[in-house]
């Protein structure tokens, strides 16, 4: 079955940076779009960025934007989210999502079937 782990998450100050992985495992990994997702405390789980399956098309939430990069290394079954200049709002649980259909998708988070357990981000003020 489909297996995603994420690392990197942790604790990090004011406009410090991290950098995620996700290393997915049990299908074809280059042939499925990617996303990162995240969920605060008492909101609901947003969109933070998505990856098509070539690595040749990304699409960021706008509070992201500039700041965070997504990337992927099919030769590697692995998906990455480094983020950059982050703020106390980016504090979340940070889920990486398989797309469950291959090829291109549309981006919307109903179309990711396989969900990692998530990696905690603080960002402390």
């Amino acid at each position: 079955q489909v297996q995603l782990v994420e690392s990197g998450g942790g604790l990090v100050q004011a406009g410090g940076s991290l950098r995620l992985s996700c290393a997915a495992s049990g299908r074809t990994f280059s042939v499925y779009d990617m996303g990162w997702f995240r969920q605060a405390p008492g909101k609901e789980r947003e969109l933070v960025a998505i990856i098509s399956w070539s690595g040749g098309r990304t699409s960021y939430g706008d509070s992201v934007k500039g700041r965070f990069t997504i990337s992927r290394d099919n030769a590697k079954n692995t998906v990455y989210l480094q983020m950059n200049s982050l703020k106390p709002e980016d504090t979340a649980v940070y889920y990486c999502a398989e797309r469950g259909l291959a090829g291109t998708g549309s981006g919307i988070q109903s179309e990711y079937a396989y969900w990692g357990q998530g990696t905690q981000v603080t960002v402390s003020s």
